[in-house]
């Protein structure tokens, strides 16, 4: 019927982008593929409130702008930002769990919903994943049946090129002709404890089968997609991004006539092609509104003194975090959301709580108090519900469609990682030290928007146009604007 001639009509025409996700079979992977296919067959269902049809709700790349004043969509306002209904979805997953069974078992979408993708879902492959049970907690271990075995997991570089021929072998079949980004949406890492100091210290020690270093599976997956030219996005919160992994990641760095001598000619043929490193760990709810509430209460005068916020779920994002060494990653990036501001005054702190009965649905209460005139204190208190997944595959859409409209637009790593610093509780790499203020990011993509599609309507673009300044000292206004 109409979906085999949408899927065949797909597979002709070729997909705009691609998206690979690290954990494909968690609540974000199967949520997503339920979200594109909902979208893309223009599926409706029943509701406690009544009947709903599908949408992109969330996902500033694909909803156009509303309201008087236009509201924050980008679709429709900038040419070229790919449609997420055409995008190739595929990944990796340690569970083998087939992904129309994982979409019915996490219990985030309405039955009568799951009920029409589920089937479609059952029959999608799921690519064996590289993993080391040293990196995240032992409630994982059990339903670990579906890993990278034998020669392919007999050292890192051995699982770094698996990762490799899986991107290949998966680009190819799906007939991807746009930009991949493959996003890490996998259990939380224990933090890795090696560390270089260049992108050929890196490669070096992927490289060296008797190297016994502390290398993670994150580690390899973002370098695996820096060498096939894919952006890697850091959806978790441990220590994969490094000065070091963002060199990689460089144009300038994997050029094709690297010298014989380099660590990088070693994993050759490798791809020229632009791609970005981003994250980490994305900023969704609680983290998100705490942002812009604390934004808020500055732009009011006030002196924000205590942020105490606790959130309890029972997913098993949740439960992989009840291992200490596996919190401490995601107690390091929520504690540091307001470092940037350097407010030493601001006592913030943060509790979660594993609630298996609750599931994914994220339940947060967060108590601000400040300094008013006088020193007098003003408090105030929000309380959010949502499920976990629904807030996070917005992001994960976005972060892959900007990603692919950045590298189509010869965008700067630095103005990437600028542009996408609202997706993260801690921008790294040219977005380190961004001011942490939400409405502030959202200014700066719309900055690195209005320049990357030559619609830059401000006094350095009449200065160019006219001929006053030169595209040097135009940069240069640039980043004396940004700082």
């Amino acid at each position: 019927g109409d979906k085999i001639f949408s899927l065949l009509l797909l597979m002709v025409q070729g997909v705009t982008a691609g998206i690979l996700v690290v954990g494909i079979g968690g609540n974000n992977g199967v949520t997503l593929l339920a979200g594109q296919i909902a979208n893309r067959d223009k599926l409706s269902w029943e509701t406690g409130p009544g009947r709903v049809s599908a949408n992109w709700f969330g996902c500033l790349t694909q909803i156009p702008p509303r309201g008087v004043h236009g509201g924050v969509g980008f679709q429709g306002r900038y040419e070229g930002l790919a449609s997420a209904d055409k995008a190739a979805i595929g990944g990796w997953d340690i569970r083998s769990t087939k992904l129309g069974q994982a979409l019915y078992d996490c219990r985030v979408l309405e039955p009568d919903l799951v009920r029409q993708v589920r089937e479609e879902m059952d029959g999608m492959d799921i690519m064996p994943g590289v993993w080391d049970p040293s990196f995240i907690g032992e409630s994982q271990h059990e339903t670990a049946l579906n890993v990278v075995s034998g020669e392919d997991n007999s050292s890192t570089r051995c699982r770094l090129e698996r990762i490799r021929r899986d991107i290949r072998m998966w680009k190819e079949k799906n007939n991807v002709d746009g930009h991949i980004t493959v996003i890490w949406s996998a259990s939380v890492e224990r933090p890795s404890e090696a560390e270089y100091k260049s992108a050929d210290e890196l490669l070096e020690a992927i490289y060296d089968d008797s190297n016994t270093d502390d290398i993670s599976p994150s580690v390899l997956y973002a370098a695996a997609s820096a060498l096939e030219g894919c952006s890697f996005v850091n959806g978790g919160s441990q220590n994969t991004l490094s000065a070091a992994m963002t060199s990689l990641f460089e144009q300038s760095y994997r050029q094709p006539d690297a010298p014989s001598t380099s660590a990088l000619s070693k994993f050759a043929p490798y791809s020229s092609c632009p791609a970005y490193c981003l994250g980490t760990d994305f900023k969704a709810g609680q983290t998100k509104f705490k942002t812009a509430a604390v934004e808020y209460l500055r732009a009011l005068g006030l002196s924000p003194r205590v942020i105490a916020s606790s959130n309890h779920l029972g997913n098993n994002d949740m439960l992989n975090l009840t291992q200490k060494k596996t919190l401490d990653a995601k107690m390091r990036v929520k504690s540091d959301i307001f470092g940037p501001w350097q407010e030493d005054d601001l006592d913030h702190k943060v509790s979660v709580m594993y609630t298996p009965y609750i599931g994914d649905e994220k339940r947060d209460y967060v108590e601000y108090t400040s300094f008013g005139f006088l020193s007098s204190p003003h408090t105030m208190v929000t309380y959010t519900r949502c499920m976990d997944s629904i807030l996070c595959v917005p992001l994960m859409v976005d972060a892959s469609i900007w990603c692919d409209y950045f590298v189509n637009h010869k965008v700067s790593p630095t103005d990437a990682a600028r542009a996408t610093a609202y997706l993260f509780k801690v921008p790294e790499g040219g977005a380190k030290g961004v001011d942490p203020g939400f409405f502030y990011q959202m200014k700066e993509l719309e900055k690195v928007m209005q320049k990357a599609s030559g619609k830059e309507d401000d006094v350095i673009a009449m200065g160019l146009s006219k001929g006053i300044i030169s595209e040097e000292q135009a940069n240069a206004l640039r980043a004396l604007s940004t700082m």
